[in-house]
């Protein structure tokens, strides 16, 4: 492949919901170009994107695919995403190094609530955006509809560069209004097509729809405009070259007509991107941090030193460890160093590639705006930033959403632990979404994911990758103990069973504090019943109570402690004897004390378009949820709300089912609260019963 310029240079990203024919778009693409020579299907496996296991088993994209192709003396790198939300996480890295999002609508269903989440995703990151309508060879097509509905949801700019002449089954033919003609495309897959005069009957339509156009390109550009005012038209030279600008500013949202499983109308949205479409120098200035001094700096495409992203990281079988990267500026070929700036270290280039899925094209060097992948580097990792030495900035890393579902794994076989681990960071590694923390008060290992599809792929790829065997449960919840009035006691600790015996006798007080101010421990002793000696022996007696709990095994806090008096033995009063009496009198003043349950409460906010609304307060309010406030985002209303933790499991299932998949969330620990009575019974008989099964 030769050597592109940035100006020649086509990064783009293929987003939208979940089934709307993103990667048979991105097949019909390679196809057209020439990079493979037939269609692959969903159905064989045997597209170019979806080609891991979990892929062809579910049917559906689970990681995003860089591709890349040459079109019209352009270089095209497209990433292929995934369109359900529990693997959000991968489309929106994926936005975040691109320069434009071409988002494909399906042509029965509509805008879906993918579409509405890529499209704000793209938005966020100033991305022009390219709708596509696909699936036009369907039965109960509605194009008009769909087109009323995309200006309703995005804007009255939204614009039809194209309409459907025969839509539905056998549908082969397209009018283009920027060229006012009529393509009719070969049925065979080839993406072959002619061109012919506009039929009669479309005539009018289309010369309206291109006065309208000339429109958007003369607002685009205050010299076209003027020209535009004074002689009421412009020239189709004056029409193109205002186009790319009008795109870059968004003045509107072109629309196009595909049928990509059947190769139709992608040939078209490729010669637009390739003469239309954005390229690196329309981003030619992005902002970073100096690696020293944090100090907001700009990183510019054409400066000499090179400033390279890591986007994406991953270990197949088949491919190998691979970094997938963007160069921001400079160039970057096989053996050159770099700095680290994330994590201060040295890391040598090795070999450089072009990704086709599991194809790999080997290239010794790649210029600012190009994306590549290149053999996994020792200690770099998603997010990080590569720079030369005299250019150390820290680009941003991408903010993705909180991983709200969880479920707890544990190992069926004694000895597979440490596998487990090393699945778990580089699953991690792979995908940031996916988040594991091992407990060690809980004695559990928790995964957090987007959703159960999500987690359930992650669990399927730990067993087959690192060949282990894990079971799945619900998570224990982090209850704490603590006490609402005083407790006092006496225990006496006397053990006589031949040899050295062991005693100590502890008198102990014990008080509540207020939420968040701890554990504390003093002694008031007075005269010489107890040598000082013993002091830090109860303390840590007391220690290992409030650790492992008195009421139900949870850890106990904000309790004072006051060891006041006791007794001791001159011969067989240790170390172990005091701290087993403190203990004990701890545990027994704490039974006195009014003990209660506490419980963890998130904060939680609820984004959902206003139908919505009463379902989910409704089902909030039956989780013992308190509605906070209520603001309006856009076309969502957004609840905040106060819910206890053990309320939540699996919270955003239930969302999606309550509002046909268009309503998240998300969660964060806000404080503790005391478990209602009726609840604390429930939780201690519970946790009795699970002490039992483990003993």
């Amino acid at each position: 492949m030769k050597d592109y310029a940035s100006t020649d240079i086509r990064n783009f990203a293929i987003v939208g919901h979940g089934g709307s024919g993103k990667t048979m778009l991105s097949e019909a693409m390679l196809s057209k170009s020439g990079e493979i020579n037939r269609l692959g299907t969903i159905e064989s496996g045997s597209t170019v994107s979806d080609y891991h296991h979990d892929e062809h088993e579910r049917q559906i994209s689970i990681h995003s695919s860089p591709l890349h192709l040459e079109w019209d003396n352009a270089k095209f790198n497209l990433i292929d995403t995934p369109g359900y939300l529990d693997f959000i996480g991968e489309t929106i890295s994926s936005l975040a190094v691109v320069d434009a999002a071409v988002i494909v609508v399906h042509a029965v269903n509509g805008i879906e609530v993918g579409t509405e989440q890529v499209w704000n995703y793209a938005s966020n990151y100033g991305l022009p955006k390219i709708l596509v309508i696909n699936g036009l060879d369907r039965e109960h097509t509605e194009f008009d509809k769909i087109l009323e509905q995309a200006k309703n949801n995005f804007g009255s700019n939204v614009f039809p560069l194209q309409l459907p002449v025969n839509a539905g089954p056998g549908f082969n033919q397209i009018v283009d209004v920027l060229r006012s003609e009529l393509i009719t495309y070969n049925t065979d897959g080839s993406g072959k097509f002619s061109e012919s005069e506009l039929p009669e009957e479309w005539k009018n339509k289309v010369k309206t729809l291109h006065e309208e156009l000339i429109e958007y390109v003369a607002e685009s550009d205050d010299t076209l405009l003027e020209k535009f005012f004074e002689e009421g038209s412009l020239s189709e030279e004056e029409m193109r070259k205002g186009l790319h600008h009008a795109i870059q500013n968004q003045v509107f949202i072109p629309l196009f007509c595909t049928a990509a499983t059947q190769n139709i109308g992608a040939a078209r949205v490729m010669d637009f991107i390739s003469k239309y479409g954005s390229s690196p120098s329309d981003r030619a200035s992005i902002e970073a941090e100096n690696a020293d001094s944090n100090e907001k700096v700009d990183v510019e495409l054409d400066a000499s030193e090179p400033v390279v992203h890591i986007f994406k990281t991953i270990s197949e079988a088949h491919v190998g460890e691979l970094s997938f990267f963007r160069v921001y500026s400079g160039s970057v070929s096989t053996g050159l160093d770099l700095h680290n700036t994330t994590r201060g270290n040295t890391e040598r280039f090795g070999q450089m590639f072009l990704m086709n899925g599991k194809e790999r094209t080997s290239v010794t060097k790649l210029n600012a705006g190009d994306i590549g992948a290149v053999v996994k580097l020792k200690d770099t990792h998603t997010g990080n930033t590569l720079t030369g030495p005299n250019n150390k900035v820290k680009l941003s890393s991408v903010e993705l959403p909180t991983s709200n579902i969880h479920l707890g794994i544990k190992s069926k076989s004694k000895g597979d632990e440490e596998k487990i681990a090393m699945g778990l960071a580089t699953l991690h590694e792979e995908d940031s979404t996916f988040i594991y923390n091992v407990d060690p008060e809980l004695h559990q290992t928790v995964l957090s994911g987007q959703g159960e599809l999500h987690l359930q792929v992650s669990i399927d790829r730990l067993k087959r990758k690192f060949n282990v065997d894990v079971e799945t449960f619900k998570p224990k919840i982090p209850y704490r103990e603590t006490i609402k009035g005083n407790g006092s006691s006496k225990y006496r600790h006397k053990k006589q069973s031949g040899g050295a015996g062991q005693f100590a006798e502890v008198w102990m007080r014990i008080e509540s504090k207020k939420r968040g101010d701890g554990v504390e421990f003093i002694h008031s002793l007075v005269g010489q019943n107890v040598d000082r000696v013993f002091v830090p022996s109860v303390e840590k007696g007391v220690m290992a109570a409030c650790t492992e709990g008195v009421l139900a095994g949870y850890r106990v806090v904000d309790v004072k402690a006051d060891f006041y008096d006791g007794k001791q033995h001159p011969v067989d009063s240790k170390d172990i004897a005091f701290q087993m009496a403190g203990k004990q009198a701890f545990r027994d003043a704490f039974l006195q004390a009014q003990p209660c349950l506490l419980e963890p409460i998130l904060n939680i906010e609820i984004k959902v378009p206003e139908e919505f609304m009463g379902d989910v307060m409704g089902d909030m309010s039956s989780r013992r949820g308190k509605i906070m406030g209520m603001d309006a985002e856009g076309a969502f209303q957004l609840i905040k709300a106060q819910a206890p933790q053990s309320e939540m499991y699996h919270y955003s299932t239930t969302l999606r089912s309550l509002t046909g998949g268009r309503g998240i969330h998300s969660e964060k620990f806000s404080h503790y609260e005391e478990v209602p009575r009726d609840m604390e019974a429930k939780v201690i008989a519970e946790s009795k019963t699970d002490q039992e099964e483990e003993s």
